[in-house]
């Protein structure tokens, strides 16, 4: 049963998914005629078995659709943020060999100009006059059946290297039935009890690793789902108890930002309906999980994972009072340690964290980088650092590379480093994570001019808009500080733990 098309026949008019700000929704049956239109749509423009389509689409119901329609014509299809530049959305266009690029208004690519031109795909634009094609227009000619040779498609999750520019992870099409059971739909659906009655809250934009699994999971299981378009903390609040919400699923900066309402807002708030509350994406600090568990009672339920799938442990609220700073057990999988010399390393001893189990998978193009996750023993990492206790809990203690972890998002210095070197008043760069109330942790600017005389509030504003310019909003830094020269061995290394150690604070 789970599949969104058998709920289509079942419950028809059953909400799928609900978008308050908007004020619209799509029942199942909606939701699956459309999703039958997109396929036709796709296959129309060339779109086969095996094929990639690229979604940069904001969170409205035709992410969706795009997505069902992807899924019932054997497609690998890549959610893109929707905050990339305009040089990173053509990246992986290019690099996925996207053939059909869905996007829609909204998107930060389509500030610059001519943003479109250029791109290794056929544009399907959602309320983008510039766009070649129009989505509404293509729909409305497309049949409302089953493509006779539906097939199982398949997402293709990018998640970002050390050297700044994205990695494809692809793992084979499924085989068989367009509407089989997917595992990894059932395992959540299972997992939390999330099927029948319940209720997903997920106020995360779509594109990202979980909010898409989650959301996918709920979808095929026949529950309604409340997305918003942007996070809004009262707005939020307020679904819960408006709409009996049993799920939900969160970064710790959003329950940073609801614990930072109003005494009485937060003392209306009706969240008896939850069962889980489900978090992941970065570490969430003690005190803010304490103050959530006194507020919302034991319904927080942490995970930690990524795109790569190598691993995955849970710790439930229970669990995490009597293990604090823990990210759980594994679930499915074996936990090591290991040390430089790459031995297992003892209970309590602070190494590289690795998994075992059927974690296969592979990085778009890229078979070394592939099998440099690897151990000589075969299991796999995601690149953190931490230890196990007595008990088998698992606690991440530092990220590998400097990589910076900011409101759920990896934010790679190095990237950053490069695109401030561009500037002709910028003699040396270096990026580095910083304590943020808000965000968990926030990059940070520390450059070197050609002249250092030159220091300013404006030419630090300017640095700032230009890498917000060539990289987006996310990757931009929140401060910038400036110094007369920049710590260096005579290799070149960058002595970064003598930068955090001068500049580790936000501005």
């Amino acid at each position: 049963m789970y599949h969104a098309t058998n709920f289509a026949r079942a419950v028809p008019d059953k909400p799928a998914a609900i978008f308050p700000q908007s004020g619209r929704q799509i029942t199942f049956g909606e939701l699956d005629v459309q999703a039958n239109r997109a396929a036709h749509m796709l296959q129309a423009l060339g779109v086969a078995r095996g094929d990639c389509v690229g979604l940069s689409i904001t969170n409205r119901p035709e992410f969706l659709v795009a997505m069902l329609a992807a899924q019932r014509i054997g497609a690998f299809y890549v959610p893109l943020s929707t905050k990339l530049s305009r040089d990173d959305l053509a990246y992986i266009v290019a690099d996925a060999g996207v053939k059909v690029l869905v996007i829609s208004s909204g998107c930060f690519a389509l500030e610059t100009p001519g943003a479109l031109a250029g791109l290794a795909a056929q544009v399907v634009g959602l309320d983008v006059p510039e766009a070649p094609l129009d989505w509404r227009t293509l729909m409305a000619a497309a049949p409302a059946t089953l493509p006779g040779d539906a097939s199982p498609g398949r997402v293709m999750l990018y998640s970002s290297g050390t050297t700044g520019r994205p990695k494809g992870i692809r793992k084979p099409l499924p085989e068989g039935v367009f509407d089989a059971v997917e595992p990894a739909n059932r395992a959540v659906a299972v997992g939390y009890g999330m099927e029948g009655d319940a209720v997903l809250l997920s106020p995360c934009p779509l594109y990202h690793a979980a909010p898409h699994r989650y959301v996918s999971a709920a979808l095929h299981a026949g529950v309604t789902t409340i997305i918003h378009e942007r996070f809004d903390a009262a707005e939020v609040l307020a679904a819960i108890g408006r709409f009996h919400c049993t799920h939900s699923l969160w970064v710790p900066t959003q329950f940073h930002r609801m614990l930072q309402l109003p005494d009485a807002v937060r003392a209306a708030a009706d969240v008896s309906s939850l069962r889980f509350a489900i978090h992941g994406a970065a570490p969430c600090p003690p005190l803010v999980k304490r103050r959530m568990i006194e507020w919302w009672g034991p319904v927080l339920d942490e995970y930690y994972s990524g795109s790569e799938s190598v691993g995955t442990t849970r710790i439930t609220s229970q669990e995490w009072l009597a293990h604090e700073g823990s990210v759980g057990r594994p679930t499915g999988c074996i936990v090591h340690i290991l040390g430089p010399d790459g031995e297992e390393l003892p209970p309590g001893a602070t190494g590289d964290v690795y998994f075992e189990g059927d974690n296969a998978f592979e990085y778009w193009k890229d078979p070394a980088k592939s099998q440099g996750v690897v151990s000589r023993q075969g299991w796999r990492t995601f690149g953190d650092v931490g230890h196990v206790d007595s008990d088998g809990y698992l606690y991440l203690t530092d990220r590998r590379h400097f990589t910076i972890i900011s409101g759920g998002v990896n934010i790679y210095p190095q990237e950053i480093e490069a695109v401030l070197l561009e500037h002709p008043a910028v003699k040396d760069a270096a990026v580095i994570g910083v304590p943020h109330e808000d965000y968990g942790q926030a990059a940070k600017a520390v450059v070197e001019l050609l002249d250092p005389s030159q220091a300013s509030p404006e030419i630090a504003a300017a640095l700032l808009a230009h890498v917000r310019n060539r990289l987006g909003p996310v990757k931009t830094p929140k401060s910038l500080v400036f110094e007369d020269q920049l710590p260096r061995h005579d290799t070149g290394k960058l002595y970064k733990t003598e930068l955090a150690g001068k500049h580790g604070t936000a501005e």
